[in-house]
């Protein structure tokens, strides 16, 4: 069982940067064998797809409303991923999770282990 812990949530203006981390407490090899991804729940909202990574990080996916602003990448002899934010807008706002899975997929379903998430809010 991988055990997650996202941090390097606050708050912003739009247009503005932030970084995510996410650090995965387990055995190296279990975490470099995970595909990680990033999910985010705003307020009243379903809990969507932001960005996921292979395990390797040769496969990288995102929601299009992410795409060309977010940056998901990983270091797995550290057990991190990260999630650069850039030209962030009031949407964004929400709680961001971190979580493994088997493979880079968009599904809630198929991610197993979650972090408790944390909170970036984006004011215009």
């Amino acid at each position: 069982q991988v055990q997650l812990v996202e941090s390097g949530g606050g708050s912003v203006q739009a247009g503005g940067s932030l970084r995510l981390s996410c650090t995965a407490s387990a055995s190296g090899r279990t975490f470099s064998l995970s595909a990680m991804g990033w999910f985010r729940q705003a307020p009243g909202k379903e809990r969507e797809f932001v960005a996921g990574i292979s395990w390797g990080g040769g496969s990288v996916r995102y929601a299009d409303s992410v795409k060309g602003r977010f940056t998901i990448s990983r270091d797995n002899a550290k057990n991190m991923v990260y999630l650069q934010m850039n030209g962030l807008k009031p949407e964004d706002t929400a709680v961001y999770y971190c979580a493994t899975s088997r493979s880079v997929t968009t599904s809630t379903l198929q991610y197993s282990s979650w972090g408790q998430g944390t909170q970036v809010t984006v004011s215009s």
